[in-house]
């Protein structure tokens, strides 16, 4: 399965906003965004950023929202096609239908430190999605789902460390936390609300009904 393999922390600085892929590090004094906040390569050397076009706007918020969420183009343009079908805003049905991907959930309910690492918690058969396991990141959830941390998994150090600081995570409202358990269930489907970074949705919709 194709997939970014380069740096990160790149990805963040071409945007010239955090996208809070590494965990940790995004919130240290290491974060390469507020150590340099320039773009990336030989010709985003210089002390500020070119003025952008509008398709150059709306470009990059389509960019930034698949590295936000570690999506692809192809597999990013199939859940738009998904969203423009359904009924409400476009821009609205595809954040929070890609909000509702397994990988995502994982990342929510403070079981990994980034959605990369959620989806490789995933593709490694850690989890398990209403008591089956399941190795497919990009998996929808519903209403009434419960995805759980098998009982193996749960005696490895890694993730005794990410159970311990689960207190300190906030979960969003669709879902709701077992601590007995280590699992969450999906007790409602997301809203636009509950994406917690500030995109700007109307653009990408605009991007691609050109």
């Amino acid at each position: 399965m194709a997939r970014y393999t380069g740096p990160s922390c790149r990805q963040c600085r071409r945007e010239g906003v955090k996208l809070f892929l590494k965990g940790e590090k995004c919130f240290s004094d290491k974060c390469p965004v507020t150590r340099r906040g320039n773009a990336p390569g030989q010709h985003g050397s210089g002390t500020g950023r070119k003025r952008v076009k509008e398709y150059g706007l709306q470009l990059r918020e389509k960019q930034k929202a698949k590295r936000y969420y570690g999506i692809l183009e192809k597999q990013f343009k199939n859940y738009f096609v998904a969203a423009d079908k359904k009924e409400g805003q476009t821009g609205e049905n595809l954040l929070t239908l890609i909000e509702r991907r397994i990988d995502n959930v994982v990342y929510r309910m403070g079981i990994s430190e980034s959605r990369k690492e959620a989806r490789q918690f995933v593709r490694h058969g850690h989890f398990r999605l209403n008591g089956k396991n399941v190795n497919i990141p990009s998996l929808i959830v519903k209403t009434g789902d419960v995805i759980s941390l098998k009982e193996n998994s749960r005696k490895s150090d890694k993730f005794k460390v990410l159970i311990e600081d689960i207190a300190s995570r906030s979960l969003p409202k669709w879902l709701e936390f077992d601590k007995e358990a280590i699992s969450v269930k999906v007790i409602s489907l997301p809203q636009r609300e509950d994406v917690d970074f500030p995109f700007a949705e109307h653009l990408i919709v605009e991007h691609y009904s050109k």
